[in-house]
C-alpha cells in the first residue's frame, strides 16, 4: 500500500484562512474542488501559490488539497502560499532555511483598518465646512 501520509499547514493573509494537506502524489494542486488553474485566473496569483513548491524543488512530488475561506483572491493565494509553505516544513525541517530567506512563514500583519465613528472610512474625514 502507498504512503497516505498528509501534511497539513494553516495559511493565514487579511481575512482569508486557508487549510492546506499535502500529500505524496505528482504535483496536483486542488482548491476548493477545483483545479488551481481554474480557482486563481490571474497568473500573478498561481505564482504566489506556486513559490513555496518551486524554491524548495518540490513541485511535482506532492499534491496538494486547499480549503480557503473568506477575503478576496489575492488575500487567499497569500493564505495559501503561507499554508503550503508551513505543510513543507511538516515534510522535511530543512527546508526552513530556504523558506525564511524566502519570507514564506511570516504572516502578513496587515489587515484592513476598522471604520471610526463620525468619519466616512478609516482615515478620510467628513468635509469642513466653515458656513
Amino acid at each position: 500500500m502507498a504512503d497516505t501520509t498528509e501534511f497539513l499547514g494553516t495559511g493565514r493573509r487579511k481575512t482569508a484562512v486557508a487549510r492546506v494537506r499535502m500529500a505524496t502524489g505528482t504535483g496536483k494542486i486542488v482548491v476548493n474542488g477545483r483545479p488551481m488553474e481554474t480557482y486563481f485566473a490571474v497568473d500573478a496569483q498561481r505564482l504566489q501559490v506556486m513559490q513555496p513548491m518551486t524554491l524548495t524543488d518540490t513541485t511535482a512530488k506532492f499534491d496538494v488539497r486547499v480549503n480557503v475561506a473568506g477575503g478576496g483572491p489575492n488575500g487567499q493565494a497569500g493564505a495559501v502560499r503561507h499554508g503550503i509553505a508551513r505543510a513543507l516544513l511538516r515534510v522535511d525541517l530543512s527546508y526552513r532555511p530556504t523558506l525564511k530567506a524566502g519570507g514564506l512563514l511570516t504572516r502578513d500583519p496587515r489587515m484592513r483598518e476598522r471604520k471610526k465613528y463620525g468619519q466616512p472610512g478609516a482615515r478620510k474625514r467628513f468635509q469642513y465646512s466653515k458656513r
